[in-house]
């Protein structure tokens, strides 16, 4: 009897991922790309009331800035470098030997200034904070990029590399709370136009280790974050596919970030997993897109 294919199957059979040789690292077709453009258009229109400002990052991310984010501290199983060949001739020569035997040519790499961004929202506060004083309202960013965590996997859902589309609000404890507050209702309602069923629930990071744990039961003990659920994958765990993060000082502390009276910024975001979304999509709705619900269509492509 022939084995029943995954859901990596069809979507790779469908054309919509790609597949490099790597776990988790995947190329995009056509359809999967549509969607994705008329979803990030869709998140635009969602915020672009609240007029945030608008910038886009690269995937990599100043090293110095990474060390001071204290990612490591609570996710160092996640984080990803950029490393080169700084050797001369000769080392090349090591190189190109090891290559043609089978042997690691990367042991003569060293690590550059530059690490892979681990989340769309930190490269943000270091902007922030060489600008100066907040004003009295804040600020609001909104800010996309492809994003890496080490996490090699088979499950689609979990890319090792993939896009993060954010807003981003840092001002006062009472701004932040009111942004998450309005941001909830927000989310439900996009997923919810986009015929696709979901849930609300308290949630934490995946911190590392036995200190992670304590840092994770105090993160849903004072309810910082919160997870959009999708079925995706078809195995009746569902997938975080928004998330709502109250950061509370954490990076106003770590980058100086100050309001006008002196006290410490608080700041939050919403975080959308861009191809979690677009993949819920293809698994509730099918792979033609000329099926989907036309009440769907139209919220995607307005225009078409």
């Amino acid at each position: 009897m022939d084995a029943i294919p995954s859901w990596l199957d069809r979507l790779v059979a469908g054309g919509l991922l790609i597949p490099t040789g790597v776990d988790g690292l995947y190329g995009s077709g056509a359809a999967l790309e549509r969607v994705l453009d008329g979803l990030d258009a869709l998140i635009t229109r969602a915020g672009e009331a609240d007029r945030p400002e608008r910038v886009r990052f690269p995937p990599g991310a100043s090293r110095s800035d990474f060390e001071a984010s204290e990612y490591l501290k609570g996710f160092p199983h996640f984080a990803g470098t950029v490393h080169s060949f700084c050797g001369d001739e000769r080392a090349h020569r090591e190189v190109l030997r090891c290559v043609e035997v089978g042997e690691d040519w990367t042991v003569g790499q060293r690590a550059t200034d530059i690490v892979l961004t681990p989340a769309a929202c930190y490269p943000v506060y270091p902007m922030l904070a060489r600008r100066g004083p907040m004003p009295a309202e804040g600020c609001l960013v909104d800010v996309l990029s492809w994003c890496f965590r080490r996490e090699p996997s088979n499950e689609p859902t979990r890319m090792q590399m993939f896009r993060m589309r954010e807003y981003v609000r840092i001002g006062s404890p009472e701004q932040v709370a009111a942004f998450r507050e309005r941001w909830l209702e927000r989310g439900q309602a996009l997923v919810a136009a986009l015929g696709l069923p979901h849930a609300i629930d308290l949630a934490n990071d995946p911190f590392f280790g036995r200190v992670g744990r304590l840092l994770a039961d105090n993160q849903r003990a004072q309810q910082l974050k919160f997870e959009l659920l999708i079925e995706v994958n078809g195995t009746g765990a569902p997938t975080a596919c928004l998330s709502f993060n109250y950061h509370l000082d954490h990076f106003g502390q770590i980058w100086r970030l100050a309001l006008p009276d002196g006290t410490v910024a608080h700041t939050g975001c919403v975080a959308f997993g861009m191809e979690r979304i677009a993949l819920a999509l293809f698994r509730h709705h099918g792979f033609d897109l000329a099926h989907w619900p036309e009440t769907v269509r139209r919220v995607l492509w307005p225009k078409s």
